[in-house]
C-alpha cells in the first residue's frame, strides 16, 4: 500500500512536470494563441426556475473555472490532510507541531522580505510580495518519493508537516491579503454554509453526499462574496470526520484517498497547464532581471532555504522545538531547499495578485526559475548527503 502511495506520488509530480512544459512549448509556438483563447473561453452554468425571468449562474473563463472550481477540489483534501495531521498525525500535540510551524513561518517571512528588498521601489510588483512564501506539496512530496533512501521517513514527514502548514498560511494570506471586494449578504449566507458543515460533524453525520452537497451550497457563496473560493474547499475538508467505525473506517480518509490520485494526475497538473504557459521570445537580461521576476526566484530559491533552515537550529539550539531523530542538519539543508519549489501554490496566488497577462508573465518566469533551482540543489544535496554518510558507515 505504502508502495502504491509512492508511485503515485512520482506519477503525480511528473504529470505536473509535463502539463507545465508542455504549456510553456505551446506558449512559445504558433500555437500560442489558440492556447489564450481556449483558457479565455467563457463556462456558462445557469439556472433558468420555470414561469419566472430570473435567471441564476455563474459565467467565468475556462482558466477561472480550474483556479476557482477545480482547486477547491485540491483545497478540499489539503482540508482533511491537514485535520489528520492535526488530531493524529505528526503535527498532533504541540512539541511536534512546534518545529515545521517554526520552520515554516521562517518559510514565509525571509521570502517576502527578500521579495520587499528586490521590488520595493517597484510598486505594481510590491503586490506579488505572498507568490515567493508558498511551497507545493505535490512537488515536494514527488521529489522526496524520486530521491527513495537519500530523504528518510522522519525528513519526509517533517516536511510534509511544513507544506501543509505553509498551505494554511497561504489560505489565511489569500483571505486577508488578496480578497478584492466583499459582499457582506454572500459572506453571510456563506457563513451559515459553515455553520451546517460544523452541525454535520458534531451530530456525527456520515454521509459523504450531504457534505458535498453543503460544501457546493458554501462554494457558490463564497465565490459570490469576493472572498476566494477555495477557502470553501478548505472548510469542507475540516468538516469531514476522522472519527473511525467498527471496522476502523473513516470517511475522511476513504474521501482522500479516493480524490488523491484525480487531484494528483489530473486537477494539478491541469491547473499547471492552464497558468505555466509563459511566452520566452523577446526575453532579454533586464526582464529576466527585472524586479517582480527577480524577486520571486531569489524569495523561492534563497529565501525559503535559509528561513526554513534558519528558523528550524535557532528553534532547536533554544530548545523551543526539537528536531525528529534521523534529521541531521546537513539533511535538514536539503529538504529546506526543496521547500523552495512554489510552482503550483506560487502561480496561484498569482493568479490572485494579477488580471494582466503582462506581470502573469513575469510571476510565471520568477516561478519556474525559482522552483527548477530548488530542485536541482535540493536534490544535489541530499543526494550528496546520502552518498556521504553511507560511505561514513562502511568506511
Amino acid at each position: 500500500m505504502q508502495k502504491q502511495g509512492v508511485n503515485q506520488d512520482i506519477v503525480g509530480g511528473f504529470l505536473l512536470a509535463v502539463a507545465a512544459l508542455i504549456a510553456i512549448l505551446i506558449a512559445n509556438s504558433p500555437l500560442s494563441g489558440f492556447y489564450d483563447q481556449l483558457l479565455s473561453t467563457k463556462l456558462n452554468l445557469t439556472i433558468d426556475p420555470a414561469g419566472t425571468d430570473a435567471v441564476y449562474g455563474l459565467s467565468k473563463p475556462l482558466v477561472l473555472w480550474i483556479n476557482d472550481g477545480l482547486m477547491a477540489v485540491f483545497f478540499f483534501t489539503v482540508g482533511m490532510e491537514i485535520k489528520r495531521e492535526f488530531v493524529e498525525g505528526s503535527l498532533a500535540g504541540a512539541r511536534r507541531a512546534a518545529m515545521p510551524a517554526i520552520a515554516a513561518l521562517g518559510g514565509v517571512v525571509l521570502p517576502a522580505l527578500i521579495y520587499w528588498a528586490v521590488a520595493r521601489n517597484d510598486a505594481a510588483a510590491l503586490a506579488g510580495w505572498a507568490i515567493p512564501t508558498a511551497t507545493d506539496i505535490a512537488f515536494v512530496v514527488a521529489v522526496c518519493a524520486l530521491l527513495g533512501n537519500a530523504v528518510p521517513p522522519a525528513l519526509k514527514a517533517f516536511l510534509l508537516a511544513l507544506a501543509i502548514i505553509d498551505d494554511l498560511v497561504a489560505i489565511v494570506v489569500i483571505a486577508v491579503f488578496y480578497t478584492a471586494e466583499l459582499s457582506t449578504l454572500s459572506l453571510g449566507l456563506a457563513g451559515l454554509g459553515v455553520a451546517a458543515l460544523v452541525a454535520l460533524n458534531l451530530l456525527g453525520v456520515r454521509s459523504l453526499a450531504l457534505y458535498i452537497l453543503v460544501g457546493l451550497y458554501t462554494w457558490v457563496c463564497v465565490l459570490k462574496s469576493g472572498v476566494h473560493a477555495t477557502l470553501a474547499g478548505v472548510a469542507l475538508g475540516l468538516a469531514v470526520p476522522l472519527e473511525r467505525d467498527a471496522t476502523g473506517r473513516s470517511l475522511n480518509e476513504d474521501c482522500e484517498h479516493a480524490l488523491k490520485p484525480w487531484v494528483a494526475h489530473g486537477i494539478l497538473p491541469l491547473f499547471a497547464f492552464a497558468n505555466a504557459g509563459v511566452g520566452l521570445s523577446g526575453l532579454s537580461a533586464d526582464i529576466v532581471l527585472s524586479a517582480m521576476p527577480l524577486g520571486i526566484a531569489l524569495g523561492l530559491f534563497i529565501g525559503k532555504q535559509l528561513g526554513v533552515f534558519g528558523f528550524a537550529l535557532v528553534a532547536a539550539k533554544l530548545r523551543l522545538a526539537e528536531l525528529p531523530p534521523g534529521i541531521t542538519p546537513a539533511r535538514l539543508y536539503g529538504g529546506a531547499i526543496l521547500t523552495g519549489i512554489g510552482f503550483t501554490m506560487s502561480l496561484f496566488i498569482g493568479t490572485l495578485a494579477y488580471d494582466d497577462p503582462a506581470p502573469l508573465a513575469m510571476v510565471r518566469l520568477g516561478v519556474i526559475a525559482g522552483s527548477v533551482l530548488s530542485v536541482v540543489t535540493g536534490t544535489a544535496v541530499l543526494l550528496a548527503v546520502g552518498r556521504r554518510e553511507r560511505e561514513a558507515v562502511l568506511a
